[in-house]
């Protein structure tokens, strides 16, 4: 990296702003500021099951925002957006728009002819949805993904090979391919705005954890995601689990189908056990692998990795499947599971555990797409294989809000 591009990237971290929905709340780690009274691990017993097949706590309610293959209701039912919401949703994140409403962006899990690729709700200040429309199309396997804050968002595909896409999420630009990223079984992506770095899992048994370090800016001052170095994680050899990181180069980044993929390409990386979902906080990045069932916390400061949850050696070993991830604002990682219960739980900053949702009836799916309005008092997610609009049973999913007082549990 040149003495400019590394002095481009401070200039963008003095000048970001706006980044709320990533930089938000407490490090695990780090508990010695003052933190809520409650967390969200305190929220009560999961009461029974409500209409939508829901187990919440008291106080706390859900509703079906989107049906695959539907029309969205707008304000009343019959004014329907023309846009049909897509299938097998998967990762997603919120956006705040100018006249206090947001922005619900999600991933479609399936192939292009089918119709994958990423779409977005917007819902005014009162929540009500007023749009729904395609931010991202053609592409292949688009699992999760991240926001960036420079409020864009970043679409991966889980395919060999894959790649992300930079999408916009208010629908006024095309979304484009970002290859310096990699090709490789994309997961998800976290960016961390103080260090101006990028954060990327890997989805195979011996996938691995990848940072990505632009050349400076862009013409608009945003990180720079056309030019720049894809780095590999390397523990201390004989450590699997904890220790401080080695960033190593990747030599090619994007490897051609007969050549060397980037996870083989540097022997003294570190794998990971199926990498899934990733959340920047408070100058961390959390990471799930879901084939051990571990949560992770790296310090990007420090570049020191260590496990959050590990349901092998758990004294509460609730979840299981992980997958998506992320981050309330007390500091709370909230947890999705991939089969497992069906479950949503919620890891406060003294590693305690609970369930915050249950979905009852659809074991063959699994949760995904969590995400908090901006100003956190509503909860995104889908069950992506949940009973069809047509007919029950597996169908191609379902997307939920859930509204209560989040707010009162996480207060800083």
């Amino acid at each position: 990296m040149t003495h400019q591009h590394d002095a481009q990237r401070r200039r963008f971290i003095r000048s970001s702003t706006g980044v709320a929905a990533l930089v938000i709340g407490t490090s695990l780690v780090n508990m010695s500021r003052p933190v809520q009274a409650q967390s969200l691990t305190h929220l009560g017993e999961l009461q029974a099951p409500n209409d939508l097949g829901i187990r919440l706590p008291s106080g706390f309610s859900a509703r079906i925002v989107a049906h695959a293959g539907a029309r969205l209701i707008k304000d009343r039912w019959w004014r329907r957006t023309q846009y049909r919401w897509h299938t097998y949703a998967d990762g997603g994140a919120t956006f705040a728009t100018d006249d206090g409403g947001w922005i619900y962006v999600s991933n479609s899990e399936t192939i292009g002819l089918l119709g994958g690729g990423a779409s977005a709700i917007r819902f005014d200040a009162e929540g009500t949805v007023v749009d729904a429309y395609r931010i991202l199309g053609g592409t292949n396997v688009n699992c999760a993904g991240g926001a960036t804050p420079w409020h864009t968002w970043l679409s991966c595909e889980e395919i060999d090979f894959g790649r992300v896409y930079e999408c916009d999420p208010y629908g006024e630009r095309n979304a484009q391919p970002r290859p310096a990223l990699g090709y490789f079984k994309h997961e998800a992506v976290a960016v961390d705005p103080n260090l101006g770095l990028l954060y990327l899992t890997e989805d195979e048994g011996d996938g691995r954890l990848y940072r990505y370090v632009p050349d400076g800016l862009n013409a608009q001052g945003d990180l720079n995601l056309e030019s720049g170095t894809l780095q590999v994680a390397a523990l201390a050899p004989g450590s699997d689990t904890e220790g401080y990181i080695t960033w190593l180069d990747v030599p090619n980044p994007t490897p051609g189908l007969l050549q060397t993929p980037t996870r083989k390409q540097v022997p003294e990386s570190t794998a990971f056990n199926g990498g899934e979902g990733i959340w920047y906080n408070d100058g961390s990045v959390y990471f799930t692998t879901k084939g051990d069932n571990r949560v992770w916390q790296l310090d990007t400061n420090l570049n020191h990795l260590q496990r959050v949850y590990d349901a092998a050696t758990s004294d509460n070993p609730i979840l299981t499947g992980v997958d998506n991830i992320t981050v309330a604002s007390g500091g709370e990682l909230l947890v999705a599971e991939d089969g497992g219960d069906m479950q949503i739980v919620v890891i406060d900053g003294d590693g305690n555990l609970a369930p915050l949702l249950q979905i009852v009836g659809q074991d063959g799916s699994e949760i995904t797409g969590p995400a908090f309005s901006p100003d956190g008092s509503r909860l995104y997610f889908s069950s992506q294989r949940g009973c069809a609009v047509f007919g029950g049973g597996n169908g191609f999913g379902i997307t939920y809000e859930i509204t209560g007082p989040f707010t009162e549990f996480m207060s800083i």
